[in-house]
């Protein structure tokens, strides 16, 4: 038996959530609603812009909330990334080792990276993230023996735009077919599929067995306008494959089947971590005994549940009983 349902590698970072006015964004002369990269100067003048505002802390980073999201669920998991020696670097650990994750990370010099997470009044969120001690992840800093002993391993998009965070993220993919461990990936955003469209593509062609996006990543992947006949295109490629749409709900690809799934009204405080959520219930539902369908339902009452509220972590846990009630389903 695997000691792990999912193991995650992505960027190790401290989420700074905090809500604004557009005027701070205006200000900041950045775009609204979409992840900009900026070094750690650029980071240090965003957060000057926040001094006095309430502002909530936490582990973080895309590949990080999927397995927290995992292990809310009562999953195991566990995390490889890279952290600075600082006092930011340990807080990530302790946060996540106090929600039950298994980390492995080996310090790096440069500083612990960031992500501003600044929320507007429409629920909208602008990420300002400075990577800094994530771009030294690389193919050493990958244990083999936890990747081998792992269900899935997770793989988020965002690592493939450094080269050493690419070789990481590539040595953990090989080591799972060595061991016959399924991988997940996510596209992570719009502009990285953009960039490397025919990668994508060669990956979920490949070696990848379940494919995260959203709407739009779906639409710049196949050039399609369609949501399903994206999906259905998708899955031409790709063994599994699990397309959110926002309030719309999801559309979920397993052996040669759609599953549509609602979505769930609720009023949207904030959007922060939804993908990264639904992930991480979808991925405790396949390795704890649910059907995709079913998986698929909850993923989606998760979703829901975590952009009525701030902030990616849930302030209500589904309880055993809940979750009970969704493995019913299938």
């Amino acid at each position: 038996m695997a000691s792990y349902d999912v193991f995650g590698v992505g960027n190790a970072l401290v989420d700074i959530q905090t809500q604004v006015e557009d005027r701070v964004l205006e200000q900041l002369a950045v775009e609204k609603g979409i992840m900009t990269l900026v070094d750690i100067e650029q980071q240090s003048q965003v957060l000057s812009h926040l001094d006095g505002r309430p502002v909530n802390r936490c582990a973080g980073g895309s590949a990080a909330n999927t397995i927290v999201a995992l292990a809310d669920f009562g999953g195991t998991a566990g995390f490889i990334g890279k952290v600075g020696d600082d006092p930011i670097g340990n807080f990530f650990l302790k946060d996540m080792r106090e929600l039950g994750v298994a980390i492995q990370v080996n310090p790096a010099t440069l500083p612990t990276g960031t992500c501003a997470v600044l929320i507007t009044e429409d629920a909208q969120r602008t990420m300002l993230t400075t990577l800094a001690a994530s771009t030294t992840l690389g193919p050493d800093d990958i244990e083999e023996s936890m990747i081998a002993d792992s269900k899935y391993v997770y793989i988020e998009g965002y690592l493939l735009t450094g080269d050493t965070s690419k070789a990481a993220a590539y040595k953990a993919m090989d080591l799972a077919k060595k061991h016959g461990v399924k991988i997940a990936f996510s596209a992570s955003d719009p502009f990285l599929v953009n960039m490397i469209r025919d990668e994508i593509w060669d990956l979920i062609t490949g070696p990848v067995d379940l494919f995260f996006c959203n709407e739009e990543e779906a639409k710049s992947l196949t050039e399609e306008s369609d949501p399903l006949r994206c999906a259905v295109k998708i899955h031409d490629h790709c063994e599994n494959v699990a397309l959110t749409l926002g309030g719309k709900g999801s559309i979920v690809m397993h052996g040669g089947e759609e599953f549509p799934i609602e979505g769930v009204q609720v009023k949207a405080i904030d959007t922060t971590g939804a993908g990264d959520m639904y992930a991480g219930a979808l991925l405790y539902g396949v390795t704890n005994g649910m059907d995709w369908r079913t998986a698929g339902h909850l993923a989606s009452h998760a979703a829901a549940r975590i952009v009525s509220q701030l902030g990616a972590r849930l302030e209500r846990k589904f309880t055993v009983d809940e979750i009970a009630e969704f493995s019913k389903m299938s």
